[in-house]
């Protein structure tokens, strides 16, 4: 009698998806530019009168106070008001606030769950200095400061979610506040319905189950087993962090930053660029490099420069797209969810898993 051999078919992408994505990641993801939408329309000075008397105050500067994914937007508003004028923005992850603080900085502490312990013990230090607070936060004990203080002030967000997929609602929010307050240049109306279709649209074709051979799908699978490094200039280093963030809590992997100009200063040398001091790990890293046409033509040719000399033999370039920096910045936020949770399929993790963190709050909570 003849035996047959049957070889098993890999699962694909979208086998991976219903295995593993418990939470609905897939779901969240797709719905990014959504959340920018509804969070951009829903602050307004009829929905929130304070904001007219908040616009008043000569502000020194928006302190951000939050942690992990809730203080992500925070850096990209940083990096808006750097590149663009308007008012310095600092970001803050601590429990005391820094010993420059006083009541003439604006504070915008954000935090999803709104029981982040940290954005709270810093919030209350602010209000007790007579400090203004903005909280964005779907609620808890930061959501209950503004039933306290009347300088306390609430913006709800979108709940439900793990908290790195709600960068959407928290983000958007923060523009729209920072917008309202005169404190950045807001966006007209046509130039930001514009973007977001476009936003809209690269999101479609980013989506890894309906584009399984598509480019984000490709990227992944050549990134399976080789070390990470992002590396990009300065005013896209906010998605560099969430770059890193996204992949540390999706997909469970390390990864190197570097950032142009002062990377070049320093880091050159292990990456091997010339003579014989390189760490010989570096021809082992797989090189993304995040860029954007608004780019200091001088970064771009150290950028250049770095490719053609550095000893790996593995490197993407990711061009933001977009006609400005916030488009562009928004762009690469999509680009690494993407390739964070196909990441996490391919290597048979649980995106939404993060067990090693609830493990910590469980230790902290225990030793109070």
């Amino acid at each position: 009698m003849q035996s047959e051999e049957h070889t098993e078919q890999e699962p694909t992408l979208i086998d991976l998806a219903e295995r593993f994505d418990s939470e609905g990641m897939v779901g969240f993801t797709r719905s990014f530019h959504s959340d920018l939408r509804n969070g951009f329309s829903s602050v307004n000075s009829e929905r929130y009168p304070w904001l007219d008397d908040l616009k008043k105050a000569p502000w020194s500067g928006v302190l951000c106070l939050g942690m992990g994914g809730s203080a992500a937007g925070g850096d990209f508003l940083a990096a808006l008001t750097a590149h663009a004028g308007g008012c310095p923005v600092m970001v803050h992850r601590d429990y005391r606030l820094p010993a420059w603080f006083d009541a003439t900085w604006l504070v915008i502490a954000t935090s999803h769950s709104g029981n982040t312990e940290e954005t709270i013990d810093a919030a209350e230090d602010a209000l007790k200095q007579g400090a203004t607070v903005i909280v964005i936060a779907t609620g808890g004990v930061l959501a209950g400061l503004s039933e306290l203080s009347p300088n306390c002030h609430l913006v709800p967000s979108v709940g439900g979610q793990p908290p790195r997929t709600a960068f959407g609602h928290i983000f958007s929010r923060q523009v729209a506040v920072m917008e309202h307050l005169g404190l950045m240049e807001a966006q007209d109306d046509a130039a930001r319905e514009a973007m977001l279709e476009r936003l809209a649209a690269n999101n479609e074709h980013f989506d890894v189950l309906s584009q399984p051979e598509g480019d984000i799908a490709l990227l992944a699978a050549g990134l399976m087993n080789q070390p990470l490094a992002v590396l990009g200039p300065t005013e896209l280093q906010p998605v560099l962090n969430r770059f890193k963030n996204q992949m540390n809590e999706n997909a469970a992997r390390f990864v190197r930053l570097g950032t142009l100009p002062e990377m070049n200063h320093n880091e050159s040398v292990a990456w091997g660029g010339v003579g014989p001091d390189a760490d010989p790990t570096a021809s082992e890293q797989a090189v993304l490099l995040l860029t954007w046409p608004g780019m200091h033509p001088r970064v771009q040719q150290r950028l250049d420069w770095m490719v053609a000399h550095a000893s790996t033999e593995t490197a993407w370039n990711l061009v933001g797209e977009g006609q400005s920096l916030l488009e562009c910045l928004l762009y690469h936020c999509m680009v690494m969810d993407w390739l964070s949770i196909t990441l996490a399929f391919l290597h048979g993790k649980d995106p939404a898993a993060i067990g090693p963190i609830n493990a910590l709050k469980a230790h902290l909570n225990s030793v109070q």
